[in-house]
């Protein structure tokens, strides 16, 4: 009787595990439009909520994606070999079905705006704009993704590790309200903080007789010389000697901000930085003025006020009538847009290098850096799958799906040196849209190694061009490198006003850089105070508030 019993007891104990397991899996399978727990959730609550290791369900999700509008055999972003990857993978592994929703890299404070007003953004939408983020939510449009973070993030909370700009902070948790402990948007880790590169025909140089420009005035009398001597041989009337677009506040960044004080605090630096745009910081303006100079010479492409995007730029570019113009630290040796690579196929013997010429008043080429927290991704609160969209992001940070999406497949994408990966040139369906992928894989950008000791090595050798072109362009871009300013604030006074601030600078940049010499002040001091009562000043009152706090 006793060891019937002892059985008796030992098969009820199992049915009430199982039914109680069963019970767990059914609560863990279902999506939810609202957190599992509020951000007060205790500890036990905690570890019943979801786990990334459950599958739940069939659900899906929509995801954003940049189209960047690139050429050189391009694919659709939301439909390729790489799209087509993840979704076979996340069906397979998270039964969840992905689609992805393309928003132009661009125009994408517009288009995300469009979306976010109608309820209709994707589940995962990611943006550069800190403002957009700000205005949606103070308007109650975002997830509070706090909630999540230890039960269906754990892989990219280990993946982004400390911040390093906040102490004693996750970088998962950037973005948190310390007030409130809510956390309605995460940003991406940037492997590589390098941001501006200056870029210049060295084999006009050659030509001419001209070393690499190592100063301003170097700089500048080389394009004179380009203009006034042609040494491509393509027309004194068609040489370009700079080409830039309307965004001038980052297509001649280093040039113009090198004339700002170099002994600004850094309290005056950030309060008075408006929408990314320094304005008002002492000297930008004499910067701004430079560049009138040049425009008024015939040094600067004379359409640049009409190029909304990169396309026409690049085409020059290209073509072989450009002498020098500055972008991103690597973009002349980008397989896409391309420039270096059909720029030879146009002039082959044309050389596109690097330089790094504009020194401040101090002698040193200071430049900004990224900050290490990249583009932020972050779920619309009218989303129907808060926990698909999160698992989703999660299985993203596991190092061998990210990984794989940026190298792609050995002898096709990539060639293994060293135990490094060197991206080669792809053709047909496993071309990349852009650089190790870094539209699909969100939470990082530039290549994960795990090791970076080997990061300098990797760095050079993902591309195809010299890695010489690359080892000199990463050093220019971070020689005197002014690492970017945190301040864990929360801001809101930019919102309704980003994209207002952001129109308005631009033409204030292109009406002040085409204005007659003797008129520039006056066009300059009536757009500037133009752009500070269309919402400026109350950003720089908050900045100023927030900063003493």
């Amino acid at each position: 009787m006793k060891k019937r019993l002892i059985s008796f007891m030992v098969v009820f104990v199992m049915i009430i595990s199982i039914l109680g397991g069963c019970g767990k899996k059914a609560e863990e399978s279902g999506t939810s439009k609202e957190p599992t727990a509020a951000p007060t959730t205790t500890q036990a609550e905690a570890t019943a909520a979801p786990t990334e290791e459950a599958k739940p369900e069939y659900s899906e999700i929509t995801v954003e994606v940049f189209d960047r509008g690139t050429d050189g055999g391009r694919t659709d972003p939301t439909n390729n070999y790489y799209t087509n990857w993840i979704k076979e993978k996340v069906l397979e592994e998270l039964n969840i079905g992905v689609t992805f929703v393309a928003v132009s890299r661009w125009e994408e404070v517009d288009q995300l705006n469009n979306l976010m007003a109608a309820g209709t953004a994707p589940d995962v939408c990611l943006t550069y704009s800190n403002d957009l983020i700000a205005n949606y939510r103070d308007l109650g449009g975002l997830a509070d993704l706090a909630p999540y973070v230890d039960t269906l993030l754990p892989d990219l909370k280990a993946f982004l590790g400390p911040d390093p700009a906040v102490e004693g902070r996750d970088l998962i948790m950037r973005n948190v309200n310390t007030e409130t402990g809510q956390l309605f948007s995460i940003p991406a880790k940037r492997m590589n903080v390098a941001q501006f590169g200056t870029f210049i025909r060295k084999d006009w140089l050659d030509k001419l007789g001209l070393p690499l420009p190592t100063t301003t005035e170097e700089f500048y009398q080389a394009l004179v010389a380009f203009k006034t001597q042609d040494p491509g041989g393509v027309g004194k009337d068609k040489v370009v000697p700079f080409t830039m677009t309307s965004a001038v506040n980052f297509r001649a960044s280093v040039l113009i901000e090198s004339f700002i004080d170099p002994n600004l605090s850094r309290k005056d630096r950030w309060v008075n930085t408006v929408v990314d745009r320094y304005f008002l910081l002492p000297g930008y303006k004499e910067g701004v003025r430079f560049l009138n100079k040049m425009y008024n010479e015939g040094l600067i492409d004379n359409q640049f006020m009409l190029y909304n995007d990169d396309v026409d730029s690049d085409n020059l570019i290209k073509s072989g009538v450009v002498g020098a113009t500055i972008h991103n630290w690597d973009q002349a040796f980008r397989d896409n847009p391309g420039w270096l690579r059909d720029l030879k196929a146009n002039v082959p013997d044309a050389e596109f290098v690097a330089c790094d010429p504009f020194k401040n008043s101090a002698g040193n080429t200071e430049k900004g850096l990224y900050d290490v927290a990249g583009v932020n991704f972050f779920v619309p609160a009218s989303s129907k799958n808060v926990e698909g969209a999160l698992r989703y992001i999660n299985w993203l940070s596991k190092f061998e799906n990210h990984y794989y999406l940026q190298i792609g497949d050995e002898g096709v994408t990539h060639e293994l040196i060293d135990g490094i990966p060197k991206i080669i040139p792809a053709t047909g369906e496993k071309i990349m849209n852009s650089p190790q992928n870094i539209d699909y894989t969100i939470m990082i950008n530039g290549i994960d190694v795990q090791d970076m000791s080997k990061y300098g090595q990797a760095l050079a050798q993902s591309y195809t061009v010299d890695p010489q072109y690359i080892i000199d362009a990463y050093n220019y871009a971070m020689k005197d490198g002014r690492p970017a300013i945190i301040v864990p604030v929360t801001l809101s006074a930019a919102g309704p006003y980003t994209q207002t601030l952001i129109d308005k600078g631009n033409t204030l940049m292109a009406e002040a850089v085409t204005a007659k010499p003797e008129e520039f002040d006056a066009v300059w001091d009536r757009n500037i105070q133009d752009w500070l009562a269309s919402g400026a000043q109350a950003v720089i009152d908050e900045r100023a508030a927030k900063y003493v706090e």
